[in-house]
């Protein structure tokens, strides 16, 4: 994600500096022909921007390194409460959480991909009340949101503006459940070479991020365990009953009506814009609600923000 990420800035014509803590991945990244320092710290000198990159449990160790830099800081991290609250911790003076909802099953510089983020949901976390970096001017903490939602539309992202809150019970249901769920079919493969054989299409989608590394799955799933226990905890519910139509005396009748509306909403999925682009003022409390109707940032001009609505396909139909 980093390496994506750096890319994507370089071919836009930023300039940017990198740092991993893999000597590997540094001269790999070298090689690439990109600039490269030799410490956190380093990379962040005189950097209006600092993107940090990292599983969570190595991000307080990052944070550290950064702490009292004057520039604006983000992050990439799939969990957005617990990050808020390191950076706070680790006196970071200007913060914006964020998290791109792209990504591979493959990790390191080698699977860097500067298009990654083409069209991809990007989260960029807003308070209502400001963030804790931000105690005496709200304006600020609205100022550097703008600035990333500027940058990220650049690279061709669409800019969601939640609350970390909103953001990790989000993710819990759609992103990080789905790893869990992928790792519990992934399971059947255990000692059952039958099995292994005959898995075709279905078991391939649906265990597609099983082949993530475990660190950085169980890092998504643990930094954010309550919102995960919950989801997952709705998830063993529907199951449950899926599994109880199974002994019906007629399962098949049973289970039709349950899977056909589970197959409407995949079919309405992804949402797609309500029409026309509008446009959006700059505010706080009108780009959350932007955020929480599935709306997006698209482009970033002073104090206007062009947007676009959630529309499913369903919508369509209807309308």
């Amino acid at each position: 994600m980093g390496g994506s990420l750096l890319q994507a800035l370089a071919a836009a014509g930023h300039r940017v500096t990198g740092f991993d803590a893999d000597p590997d991945t540094r001269g790999a990244a070298r090689a690439a022909g990109f600039a490269v320092a030799d410490s956190a710290r380093q990379a962040a000198g005189g950097a209006e921007l600092v993107a940090v990159a990292v599983p969570l449990p190595v991000l307080p160790a990052v944070l550290d390194e950064l702490a009292g830099h004057p520039g604006l800081i983000t992050d990439v991290t799939s969990v957005k409460g617990p990050v808020r609250a390191m950076a706070g911790k680790h006196g970071v003076r200007r913060f914006v959480g964020g998290h791109p909802m792209a990504g591979k099953e493959t990790s390191g510089f080698s699977a860097a991909d500067p298009r990654l983020f083409e069209g991809c949901i990007w989260v960029l976390c807003l308070e209502p009340h400001g963030a804790d970096f931000y105690p005496e001017a709200h304006g600020a903490h609205l100022a550097d949101w703008l600035t990333l939602a500027a940058l990220y539309t650049e690279i061709g992202a669409r800019v969601v503006p939640v609350t970390a809150a909103e953001h990790d019970r989000a993710v819990a249901e759609v992103s990080h459940v789905p790893h869990l769920l992928a790792a519990a079919l992934a399971l059947q493969l255990a000692d059952n070479p039958l099995a292994g054989a005959l898995a075709a299409g279905s078991f391939r989608d649906g265990t597609r991020v099983a082949a993530t590394r475990a660190e950085l799955i169980a890092a998504m799933c643990g930094g954010n365990a309550v919102e995960v226990g919950h989801a997952l905890d709705k998830v063993i519910g529907d199951l449950s009953r899926l599994r109880d139509l199974l002994d019906a005396p007629d399962p098949i009748g049973a289970l039709t009506p349950v899977l056909a509306g589970a197959g409407n909403l995949r079919r309405a999925w992804p949402p797609k814009p309500a029409g026309e682009p509008a446009e959006l003022p700059a505010e706080v409390e009108a780009l959350l609600e932007l955020g929480r109707a599935g709306g997006w940032v698209t482009a970033v001009a002073e104090d206007r923000l062009s947007v676009s609505g959630m529309r499913t396909e369903t919508d369509r139909n209807r309308s």
